[in-house]
């Protein structure tokens, strides 16, 4: 049996924690890949001239996530390098796993989007989420693991 169906799906989970090490809020997202991202993706499997998505970025932008979105809409901070990048594969299934830690006095105030990039600045953008308002102290740390499934069926 042949299985062409080709189905991108993304999971996004965001933990904010204090000063102290204890977490004070946990969200759960789905995100869009965007057709940069569709076209990164594409571009990848034919050679390997694109930049490897390296960087998350956060923004306090809610405008909800369209596919022709190529940035965020408005970054809080600098984009963070990602500390974790890490793929693996089962059947019918290949997960990308993506993590950045923003520190104390990263990307501190209102938040409400996020996205990868292969850029520190400018660069493509692979995927972006808007989430519910979330206000991230200067001295808390958040973390964010985006996970990106491709599936076939």
């Amino acid at each position: 049996m042949i299985k062409d169906g080709l189905k991108l799906r993304g999971d996004v989970e965001i933990v904010l924690k204090d000063e102290n090490g204890y977490t004070v809020d946990t969200r759960s997202i789905n995100n869009l890949v965007v057709n940069t991202g569709l076209d990164y993706i594409g571009s990848r499997i034919l050679d390997n001239s694109t930049s490897v998505m390296s960087f998350m970025g956060l923004g306090s932008d809610n405008t909800a996530a369209t596919a022709t979105d190529t940035d965020l809409g408005s970054l809080v901070g600098a984009r963070e390098e990602l500390t974790t990048s890490v793929y693996s594969f089962t059947q019918n299934e290949a997960k990308i796993t993506y993590r950045a830690t923003f520190e104390a006095g990263d990307a501190t105030g209102d938040l409400s989007e996020a996205g990868i990039f292969n850029s520190s600045t400018g660069g493509e953008m692979l995927c972006r989420t808007t989430f519910d308002m979330l206000t991230k102290p200067a001295n808390s740390v958040l973390s964010v693991t985006w996970v990106i499934s491709l599936t076939v069926s």
